[in-house]
């Protein structure tokens, strides 16, 4: 009688444990304790992909470090961009951060910069690396699964008459593929 009581406790504890856990779990990866990346621990491809959102979001807070995560993992997943964290963040023309441009001087001040996030670990470095590391678990319906952005103030042919879906802070995106 007395170890059914004890079983009885037991799974209840059980049971309790079952409904937090997957709670704890979402939070502690959601708020990127779950990888705490340093240089060392990444891969090439992820350290691409951090510098890429530093160079073209870290002005634009978590969140829209976020979006730009967001919309390089919804190209990876896409059939129309490279399957690939490098060859996305390559891709000709598509991430104003590898674009390299004659008499730029922003583009070199920007590249610097963000080498110096990534060499001292700076906070909007550490979490641009866990973005990275953690890429695959996005949610990308954060910016609706968009495979685009740009500025607010910019007004490329290729925005014309497309669909905003989400702004965040100086960044507008779109789905254009």
């Amino acid at each position: 009688m007395e170890g059914d009581g004890i079983m009885r406790i037991i799974f209840e504890l059980l049971d309790e444990i079952a409904t937090i856990v997957p709670w704890a779990v979402a939070i502690w990866v959601l708020f990127g304790f779950a990888t705490m990346a340093t240089a060392q621990d990444l891969t090439l491809g992820q350290k691409i992909v951090a510098q890429t959102i530093l160079g073209e979001a870290r002005g634009e807070g978590e969140a829209g470090m976020y979006g730009v995560a967001c919309v390089i993992q919804e190209r990876i997943k896409s059939k129309h961009w490279p399957n690939t964290m490098n060859g996305v963040c390559f891709q000709k023309s598509q991430f104003d951060f590898w674009t390299e441009r004659k008499f730029v001087t922003w583009d070199d001040d920007n590249r610097e910069a963000v080498r110096r996030h990534m060499a001292s670990n700076t906070k909007l470095a550490q979490y641009a690396k866990r973005l990275a590391v953690n890429l695959d678990s996005l949610d990308r319906s954060f910016v609706k699964y968009a495979d685009h952005y740009c500025t607010n103030d910019t007004h490329n042919y290729w925005t014309k008459g497309e669909k905003i879906l989400k702004v965040i802070k100086n960044h507008k995106f779109y789905k254009l593929r």
